[in-house]
């Protein structure tokens, strides 16, 4: 009987090439997937800043009533003064005047974390009265139906007109508001009011006295006025 030989096939890469295809695959489509959000991010970034600041330059006029041109204020680490290039939407702190150029007051833009995320709010100061005298919230991503009451609930946005600054802005229950520097609290999203108190205490602390200080010599003044 002859004796047979068995030839066994040549080893396939089959299984090596499996893998390494797969892997491969998955790096390409990684590649063209960061691709697109980069692509998406440098395309979309432009307007969402540009929005951002259309939306802060409407809300100077509206926390600032009879406001017909501001100007933005930096703080150049001993007092505020006027910013002499163009109005970026960046600074903490507006100067806002009448038609007949008489300062009415300052817009101050100031943040807090709430009970889902960051607040940014800007308010109206008057520092003749010492008195807030207007809010509006900027960025919110509180719980529908509750934070969001921060900008919806009117009796809320209500505690905003005179609020006065001194000693301190503090927060009370809804009801219990006797004194002009309380802020009554939602009831719901206390978490969510006592915040846009603390985000206003925070800007009065950080902004009053350079706000006093250029009020008494008169207000600022120069060219870079921005008119509505």
């Amino acid at each position: 009987m002859s004796e047979q030989t068995n030839i066994s096939p040549p080893p396939s890469d089959t299984a090596e090439a499996g893998p390494m295809r797969l892997v491969a695959t998955l790096g390409l489509a990684g590649f063209f997937a960061g691709l697109l959000l980069v692509t998406g991010f440098v395309f979309t970034q432009p307007l969402i800043e540009a929005n951002k600041a259309e939306a802060l330059r409407v809300a100077v006029y509206q926390v600032l009533q009879g406001c017909a041109s501001y100007e933005q204020l930096v703080w150049d680490g001993k007092q505020l003064s006027i910013e002499p290039g163009p109005d970026g939407g960046l600074a903490p702190v507006y100067l806002g005047r009448n038609a007949e150029g008489q300062v009415i007051g300052y817009a101050v833009v100031t943040e807090e974390p709430g009970f889902q995320d960051i607040i940014r709010a800007i308010y109206g100061y008057d520092p003749v009265s010492d008195q807030i005298i207007d809010m509006e919230i900027l960025e919110s991503k509180e719980t529908p139906g509750l934070g969001d009451k921060i900008f919806k609930d009117d009796a809320f946005r209500g505690n905003f007109t005179a609020l006065a600054v001194q000693p301190e802005i503090v927060s009370v229950k809804k009801g219990e508001k006797t004194q002009p520097n309380e802020v009554e609290a939602i009831t719901g999203a206390t978490i969510s009011s006592k915040a846009v108190t603390r985000l206003l205490q925070k800007g009065m602390e950080a902004w009053r006295q350079p706000i006093l200080d250029l009020n008494a010599q008169g207000g600022a003044t120069g060219e870079n006025t921005k008119t509505q």
